[in-house]
């Protein structure tokens, strides 16, 4: 692949500094100094609010779905498992009624009752709890409770993706009565327990032996707040810390701790998806024939290869291919220049002066990676007479402008569980989902996928929803609202005393359920 001068100088930086972390590490060996039980994690920074009602942030989600449980939980494959519910059933499609474990308790000892899940829905359902996780409730009616262990939810109309909004990291269930102190010492029910927060420093868990499923076999956990990622991973490689992320490090940086002895790399597909989206308000982007061409033009393979050091996959659809729901036989969009320079003669813009059709901006955060990205793009796409100008921006301002749709193009990546419910489609891409409402950010449009949006919202039976979402799928991918990018892999480096590590599709933390530290004798430290 062709490389712009900038992106010779980026490679060229981060090349320097990787080279500068395996001269380095040369000899080194866990240094973590303290109690051999307590794992110590890097986060790249403060979560925003630990009250499971409220917190959206992945720093957030991650950290409550260690200390809280859902009504239930997903699996590998997206499908809805046990969680605090050992049950439930649907008898008809208004109506949810849950059983709960019995026995289970929150840290501070009280037994947990359907109780505490009423209180929690109606927290949120009141507006007592300034929660932005309202929305996904709109649809309840009431939350009964017939006995201790059972919870009656009923709905107003039928909803098909209801239960996915009671999963763990969607929302965790709290104490009856509980109010604002919860983001400052959230109690829960889940495998580890809060035990101290120091802002923007530190965050210590501990084990909860009193757990309802298998309790850690690590004692403790201590998330360290380090914002730099040249930092986190000399960290890293001086043994001073055992976890340096997930997807916390630059691939380059991944891949020269990797040779690194003492350390280990542990990668696995991943359902994060990395995407650039059109505003269809624009005169220049309204054309299908444009935004099919320009994914035409971007060469992802090569971009896996080099950019991301192999650790993606490439993308086809918002939704990820472990899901259930996924359709692959959809219209992709392999790297054909020349196929592009066609549709671009088809919508009307023939190469001008200096052989370029049109400017286009995108607007990235000032994540580097975003930046690095929008630059090849740059290169790759002036190559058939498309020149595109680049606007980083601070995250909060950046957001505010694609909230606003203020932008012609702009890159950004789902994380977390949300892209990982079918539903994801009426959310991004539905005519009435767009800002506040939802996240159809470029004010898309399609009468035909609204109507199919509306029937996969309220069909129960699920294979007969598969095949109306395999239909979403293939117009979506024929409009290409998004050009889909990538699915990112899970990365975590970390020291060869930290064993057990299988990290889920969604990138959660939840591996440190199962995981252990060895100590130098090769026995397992904790339980």
């Amino acid at each position: 692949m062709h490389q712009s001068p900038l992106w010779f100088t980026r490679r060229a930086t981060i090349g320097a500094i990787c080279t500068w972390l395996a001269m380095g590490a040369v000899g080194c060996s866990r240094q973590s100094a303290g109690d051999p039980e307590t794992l110590n994690f890097l986060i790249e920074s403060q979560p925003t609010n630990l009250d499971p009602r409220i917190g959206t942030d992945a720093q957030s989600e991650e950290l409550d779905g260690l200390v809280f449980d859902g009504l239930v939980q997903r699996d590998a494959q997206m499908n809805v498992v046990p969680d605090l519910a050992e049950s439930w059933e649907t008898p008809d499609r208004l109506t949810y009624i849950f059983h709960l474990r019995r026995g289970v308790r929150f840290h501070d000892g009280r037994p947990l009752t359907s109780a505490d899940v009423k209180f929690t829905l109606d927290s949120i359902l009141s507006g007592a709890e300034k929660s932005p996780k309202r929305g996904a409730f709109k649809l309840v009616q009431s939350v009964e409770t017939p006995d201790e262990a059972t919870v009656i939810i009923r709905l107003r109309e039928p909803y098909a993706s209801f239960i996915y909004n009671v999963t763990r990291l969607a929302i965790g269930i709290v104490p009856a009565g509980s109010g604002a102190e919860v983001a400052q010492h959230p109690i829960g029910t889940g495998p580890f327990r809060f035990v101290s927060m120091s802002p923007d420093e530190e965050i210590l868990l501990e084990r909860n032996p009193d757990y309802f499923g298998v309790a850690p076999s690590i004692g403790r956990v201590r998330f360290r707040i380090v914002p730099d990622a040249i930092t986190r991973a000399l960290e890293l490689r001086k043994g001073t810390v055992d976890v340096g992320g997930v997807g916390a490090l630059a691939p380059d940086m991944v891949v020269a701790l990797a040779k690194q002895p003492g350390i280990e790399v542990t990668e696995s597909p991943g359902t994060q998806l990395r995407y650039v989206a059109f505003n269809f308000d624009d005169p220049i982007l309204a054309h299908r024939e444009v935004r099919q061409a320009l994914a035409y033009a971007t060469d992802r393979a090569t971009l896996v290869k080099y950019l991301l050091r192999g650790q993606a996959r490439l993308a086809s659809s918002v939704l990820p291919p472990n899901n259930w729901a996924y359709e692959p036989d959809v219209k992709q969009y392999g790297f054909d220049p020349a196929r592009a320079e066609q549709l671009l003669d088809a919508a009307g813009f023939p190469r001008g002066a200096g052989g370029v059709r049109f400017h286009l901006e995108m607007k990235t955060s000032t994540e580097e990676s975003a930046r690095l990205l929008g630059e090849v793009l740059a290169d790759e796409w002036k190559r058939v007479g498309v020149a595109l100008e680049l606007r980083p921006l601070e995250s909060a301002t950046f957001l505010s402008d694609i909230s606003r749709g203020s932008f012609q193009l702009y890159t950004l990546i789902w994380t977390g569980y949300v892209n990982n419910d079918p539903d994801i489609f009426d959310y991004v891409f539905s005519s009435r989902r767009m800002p506040p409402l939802g996240a159809n950010r470029g004010h898309y449009h399609n009468p035909a996928l609204d109507a199919l949006l509306d029937q996969q919202r309220v069909e129960m039976n699920r294979e007969k929803r598969k095949e109306i979402l395999s239909e979403i799928q293939k117009m979506v991918a024929e409009d290409e609202p998004y050009i889909n990018l990538w699915y990112l892999d899970n990365v975590c480096a970390h020291r060869d005393t930290v064993t057990g590590i299988a990290i889920s599709p969604g990138g959660d933390y939840d591996f440190l359920e199962r995981a252990a530290l060895r100590g130098a004798n090769g026995s397992v430290e904790g339980r």
